[in-house]
C-alpha cells in the first residue's frame, strides 16, 4: 500500500494532492512518534499545508493516526520482497527483523497514539497487521525452501516468538539488546533446518 491510500472507492488523487498527502503522513509519523497528543494544527503547519487541505485528507485524528500506522506497517512489509530480491533468504530474514525492530523501538509514541484512538468507546479498531504477517510468511517460506530454517514454522509461530521484542525498553541503549534477542530468534529458527 502506498501512502496515497484513501478509501478503496475514492478516485486517484491529483499529483499535487498526492504530494500534500504524502508530506502530511511523513510529518505526522515524525510528530506522533515524538508525542501521541501532538495537535493536528502543528502537523498541518510543519507539513506546509492549510487546515482545509489537512482536513480534506484526514477529517479527524483517528483517520490520520490509523493511516500513519498502516503506512508504517506497509513500509516494513514492503522491505521483505525487496530484501529477497538482493540477498539470500537467511540474510534477508535477519535484515528484515532489523527493520521490524527499528519500527518497534522507534515508534513508541505512535503506539501510544494508536492506543489512544482505538481505546475510546465506539472508536475504530486497530488495523490488522496482515501485510507484516504476509511479509514474514514470504521470508519464512523462502528460508524453508532454501533449507536454512526448520520447515514447520508458521507466521503465527514466528510472531509469538518475536513478541518479546515489544517487551524491550526502547530507551537509548536498545540496539545491543535487540541484536542479541534477534540473534537468539535466528538460532532458534535454524535449529533442525535440513540444510544445516
Amino acid at each position: 500500500m502506498s501512502p496515497s491510500r484513501k478509501d478503496e472507492g475514492d478516485p486517484p488523487l491529483r499529483s499535487d494532492a498526492q504530494r500534500n498527502r504524502e508530506r502530511i503522513l511523513r510529518v505526522a509519523t515524525e510528530e506522533l512518534t515524538r508525542c501521541a497528543r501532538v495537535p493536528l494544527s502543528t502537523i498541518a503547519k510543519k507539513a506546509g499545508v492549510g487546515q482545509g487541505t489537512f482536513y480534506r485528507n484526514f477529517p479527524h485524528r483517528e483517520a490520520l493516526v490509523l493511516e500513519v500506522y498502516r503506512y508504517e506497517m506497509q513500509q516494513v512489509a514492503d522491505a521483505a520482497p525487496e530484501l529477497l530480491a538482493t540477498r539470500d533468504p537467511e540474510d534477508a530474514l535477519r535484515e528484515w527483523l532489523d527493520h521490524l525492530a527499528r519500527f518497534a523501538m522507534t515508534k513508541v509514541g505512535l503506539a501510544d497514539a494508536i492506543r489512544l484512538v482505538t481505546s475510546a468507546p465506539g472508536g475504530p479498531a486497530k488495523p490488522e497487521p496482515a501485510p507484516v504477517m504476509d511479509a514474514a510468511d514470504l521470508l519464512l517460506r523462502a528460508n524453508e525452501a532454501a533449507g536454512t530454517i526448520r520447515p514447520d514454522v508458521s507466521a503465527d509461530d514466528f510472531f509469538l516468538v518475536i513478541g518479546g521484542l515489544w517487551l524491550i525498553d526502547s530507551g537509548d541503549d536498545w540496539q545491543p539488546r535487540v541484536t542479541r534477542f534477534l540473534d537468539f530468534v535466528m538460532d532458534g529458527l535454524r535449529a533442525g533446518a535440513p540444510g544445516r
